[in-house]
């Protein structure tokens, strides 16, 4: 599961796809036929009479997601505010500057394919046209940013959008209701996990993504996230959680060392603070971020206060 990391990065994928939100008028249309299912991972967190709702999100979509079930519709509407990791339908400048600073080279360095070994250049080029990915898009972007371009295009290859992501749509509601819309991270924060990478990491990093593209392993991933997500396949998402954080190779032990555990506990901390301000809210953040050892609903059970999972 380590490349398809891009299932946690919000603002990375909004500016990747290169696509606008979904406005509410289409949002609510793609409402009225949806069936209602369970999706992700949802749990009920309270402290002192306070509860909040905390639901692991994709950061893509397909209109038959929405409406979500029945509890965590009502939750939303009855909330005071709606933490997300990043709002993806706030300043569009502060995203694109934090992409310039650690996903594109400075200073003339580049291209990306003259990190590689000679022999991956043209697996490279071969994978971009299949993708159709021009080589002018890549051409400032850094390797890292190279292998997650490649993880949402084989989402999108599978059917599925970034204007109908699942926290692009949570926003878009909570700001149509007037509701207070708060941030866990920032996109620059995000960013600089990949962007802190040594050059020779990253071209190791793009080299073990096109391998993945090329043994059908991206695939195969992509695939059993979204079905695990969208069934809410709690036995399934703890394989996951599982084969991620057995994953011995670089982009393995970074997406488990890095933007998992090592993101948990900050994510911990909004919670919590969220839950002790307010009565009623709501977080939503990247499904992975819910199972497995160390997850943020252990860590909360951790500090005392009361976790239930509802499904």
């Amino acid at each position: 599961m380590r490349r398809q990391i891009i299932v946690m990065f919000t603002g990375l994928f909004w500016l990747l796809a290169g696509l606008a939100p979904l406005p509410v008028a289409a949002q609510e249309a793609a409402q009225k036929s949806a069936p209602v299912a369970n999706r992700g991972a949802l749990f009920r967190i309270e402290h002192d009479g306070h509860v909040a709702w905390l639901f692991g999100t994709i950061h893509v979509g397909a209109r038959s997601f929405y409406p979500f079930e029945p509890r965590l519709m009502t939750a939303l509407r009855e909330a005071g505010v709606l933490a997300l990791e990043v709002d993806p339908l706030g300043p569009q400048d502060e995203i694109a500057r934090a992409v310039r600073e650690h996903g594109m080279y400075q200073n003339g360095r580049g291209p990306a394919s003259a990190e590689l070994p000679a022999p991956y250049r043209p697996r490279l080029e071969r994978l971009l046209r299949q993708y159709g990915i021009g080589a002018q898009t890549v051409a400032p972007m850094k390797p890292w940013m190279i292998a997650s371009l490649l993880a949402v295009r084989e989402f999108e290859k599978q059917g599925y959008r970034a204007e109908l992501a699942v926290d692009a749509w949570l926003s878009e509601q909570a700001h149509a209701r007037g509701q207070k819309v708060v941030e866990l991270e920032s996109v620059a924060s995000q960013m600089a996990l990949f962007g802190r990478m040594a050059p020779a990491d990253q071209a190791r990093f793009l080299r073990e993504s096109i391998d993945a593209v090329e043994d059908k392993e991206q695939a195969d991933d992509a695939r059993a996230i979204l079905q695990a997500w969208s069934q809410a396949d709690r036995a399934a998402l703890e394989r996951i959680a599982a084969k991620t954080a057995a994953d011995t190779t670089y982009s393995g032990r970074f997406v488990s060392e890095v933007l998992l555990a090592g993101r948990n506990p900050a994510l911990a901390d909004g919670i919590e603070k969220l839950l002790k301000q307010e009565r009623r809210s709501v977080a939503a953040i990247g499904v992975l971020h819910l199972v497995g050892t160390g997850s943020v609903p252990e860590l909360l059970r951790g500090r005392g206060l009361r976790v239930e999972r509802i499904y």
